[in-house]
């Protein structure tokens, strides 16, 4: 045989074995597709989520976003003139409330409360003669009154030298240090056992201390110690601003819960610690400033950081609730599918009051430990069950371009190998 007739024979049983091989596997994929499976997914159950009706919390929030503050800023210096005998902390230190900051000489301190204290014993004395020698009414009054007057000075220079100790108001970190050993500073004159300190705002300028010495407005120093002895920023007190609009700020009241959360997700607790009565104006709206202390030490929190807030101005508890999803309302009628102990279903009207976070509530119709319908699907529910295209393979259940392969149900390159040599090698 030549090698051409044996070539020519080749590819005449190449060609019929390639044509076999395609007829079997397009009959294979017809099956599978247009039979086996769809017969599959008409077999398929029915899936059935359920949810029981229970008691819950249902709350209703005022939402708003706020920037966490440190909720003491304290400006610090002494109330007392003197020259500085020591300083006790450093910027970057964290002290708690009460911790010794600074203090002064107290040489003339100590001379004034020992003048008090004689011109309170002369009143005294003076008091004691015009007792003992039946002076007018008017005499001993005056005398008494003394007495208070001198009284009063002595409390006075003893609360001065108390106010020589110079101590933080509240626990937090030390940012700023205006004062060195041997500055005089000339005090404030307002003594420290008159009012106890409060948390300010960051844009606060005064606060006083019931520690002795503390208050925000300032001092000065011969030596040019800045205005402020200590700043004083918490570190373990938050606070943030909530803008309110005007429709609901009549829903917040000072002590309100209020749930934080950061955008990374970390969870806080705060209170509604004051409502603003003038509202400011932002994009044409008008919007009432809250103020918002957080709850605890706010482990996690820095200044600067965003907070949603969600303010809770109703709660009510044991409330019979069921997933919103599992309720069905049209023509203001609602309705839900009861699920029996053996599986059965009824459809079933309800009355349905508030709705609050996913939770529709159930006034009548069902009872606590009632199960219900939450979701009912069927795999391949929407397309028969079947395969896009009518259950068949794309193309009327057949291959694409007339039930054949392209190019006329060939291989491509016209039946033959690819490289258009006819087969060849």
């Amino acid at each position: 045989m030549s090698p051409r007739t044996f070539l020519a024979r080749f590819r005449t049983r190449t060609k019929v074995v390639v044509s076999v091989v395609v007829v079997i596997v397009a009959a294979a994929a017809v099956w599978v597709f247009a039979f086996l499976l769809p017969a599959q997914n008409a077999t398929a159950e029915t899936i059935t989520r359920t949810t029981t009706a229970s008691l819950e919390t249902l709350e209703k929030t005022v939402q708003g976003t706020g920037t966490a503050t440190p909720a003491v800023q304290d400006d610090v210096s002494f109330t007392v003139s003197g020259t500085v005998t020591a300083v006790k902390v450093a910027e970057g230190q964290t002290v708690a409330a009460g911790d010794v900051l600074a203090t002064v000489d107290t040489l003339q301190l100590n001379a004034d409360l020992l003048d008090a204290k004689a011109s309170l014993a002369d009143a005294k004395a003076s008091l004691a003669v015009a007792q003992d020698s039946d002076a007018s009414d008017a005499r001993i009054s005056a005398a008494s009154a003394a007495v208070d007057v001198a009284q009063s000075d002595v409390d006075s220079a003893t609360a001065a030298l108390d106010d020589a100790t110079l101590k933080a108001p509240a626990a937090g970190l030390v940012t700023t240090v205006g004062i060195a050993v041997g500055d005089k500073v000339t005090g404030t004159g307002s003594s420290s056992s008159s009012s106890p300190s409060t948390p300010v705002d960051s844009s606060a300028t005064t606060s006083a201390s019931p520690f002795g010495g503390g208050s925000s407005s300032g001092s000065s120093s011969d030596s040019g110690a800045s205005t402020a002895a200590f700043t004083i920023v918490s570190t373990n007190a938050w606070s943030l601003d909530v803008s309110v609009g005007e429709t609901d700020i009549a829903n917040v009241k000072k002590g309100q819960q209020v749930e934080l959360a950061t955008d990374d997700g970390d969870e806080y607790f705060g209170v509604v610690s004051e409502v603003g009565v003038l509202p400011g104006t932002t994009s044409g709206s008008a919007q009432y400033p809250v103020t918002v202390t957080v709850t605890g030490d706010g482990k996690g929190l820095f200044d600067g950081v965003s907070l949603t807030a969600s303010i809770v101005y109703q709660r009510r508890t044991d409330v019979l609730a069921l997933p919103s999803a599992a309720v069905t309302t049209a023509d203001g009628k609602s309705t839900v599918t009861l699920v029996s102990d053996d599986g059965k279903q009824t459809e079933t009207s309800v009355e349905v009051g508030e709705t609050s976070g996913g939770y529709t509530e159930i006034v009548s119709g069902i009872s606590e430990g009632d199960k219900v319908v939450l979701t009912s699907f069927t795999p391949g529910e929407g397309n028969s069950g079947q395969f896009p295209g009518g259950g068949r393979v794309p193309g009327n259940g057949e291959f694409p371009s007339g039930g054949e392969f392209p190019s006329g149900g060939q291989m491509p390159g016209g039946g033959e190998f690819p490289g258009g040599n006819g087969g060849q090698r």
